[in-house]
């Protein structure tokens, strides 16, 4: 047991999705007793075992199947099955399994720009169930960002050639160091037009020539609008503690806009 939460441990500080099966429940002739644990990732069995043979393949190919599920919010599943109907194997014997995952659906959150509100914005943002990234041409600026396995630090030549290997389900912040580099990352996301949230840092006058700007590159209009900018909600004052403040709120308010959207008949819990 010891080694099985150790394993969960390093899984959830990593943010990598897995699923823990545990055998509940062992009746007649099973090849293992009750209390058996596994580890399940992407790329198959991690750790542990819950009885080896055709039972455990079966486990394991359940796990991941639950594991890529996209459309449903449900966390834990419970089975119960006839080894010798549901696995075909010759012992009589029935098992209970208990399937629950984590770390599915991350939160992924691509920040773009590494300067003084990006400082403040990423501890706050690390707090939360995310996944994040930060790019900048500045290797000293990504060094100042504090380590974590929930952040990924990149240092790049051109931030625009970077777009194409973003997650089209990112939510992606442009803070970078000036208007003209903001502009060209916003264009290429734009031209995708696949994220479900993208703002930019600024002012309402940055905004007017953002939009006069790419409008004068060829975008409609209705694709322009996606764009949110100024970034952040209207609060707080001006410094980028409090201007973090501001963005993670909208974020939230964001993401659990669009949850709702993906799950109409699945509402999110309500706050305590």
């Amino acid at each position: 047991m010891e080694k099985h939460l150790k394993q969960m441990q390093i899984l959830l500080e990593a943010g990598t999705p897995f699923v823990t099966v545990t055998l509940v429940e062992a009746k007649g002739s099973t090849p293992r007793a009750q209390g058996g644990r596994m580890l399940v990732t992407g790329e198959g069995l991690s750790s542990g075992t819950v009885g080896g043979g055709l039972v455990e393949a079966k486990a394991l190919d359940f796990a991941l199947d639950f594991l890529a599920e996209t459309t449903s919010t449900e966390q834990t599943k419970f089975v119960q099955w006839n080894l010798n109907r549901d696995a075909g194997m010759s012992c009589g014997g029935s098992i209970k399994l208990f399937f629950e995952r984590f770390h599915t659906n991350i939160w992924e959150i691509v920040i773009y720009g590494a300067g003084h509100v990006a400082q403040a914005l990423i501890p706050l943002l690390l707090t939360l169930e995310s996944q994040l990234t930060c790019l900048d041409t500045r290797q000293e600026w990504l060094d100042k960002l504090p380590d974590s396995t929930k952040l990924k630090k990149l240092c790049v030549k051109s931030l625009p050639e970077t777009i194409k290997s973003t997650a089209e389900t990112a939510f992606v912040l442009i803070m970078t160091q000036g208007h003209r580099s903001d502009f060209y990352v916003a264009q290429r996301f734009l031209e995708r037009n696949t994220q479900p949230f993208l703002g930019v840092i600024g002012s309402r006058s940055k905004a007017a020539t953002l939009q006069r700007e790419l409008k004068k590159e060829g975008l409609k209009k209705a694709v322009i609008e996606r764009l949110v900018c100024p970034l952040g909600f209207s609060l707080g004052g001006n410094n980028p503690q409090e201007i973090a403040v501001s963005i993670s709120a909208q974020l939230l308010y964001e993401r659990d806009k669009l949850y709702q959207k993906i799950h109409p008949r699945n509402p999110l819990p309500e706050k305590s």
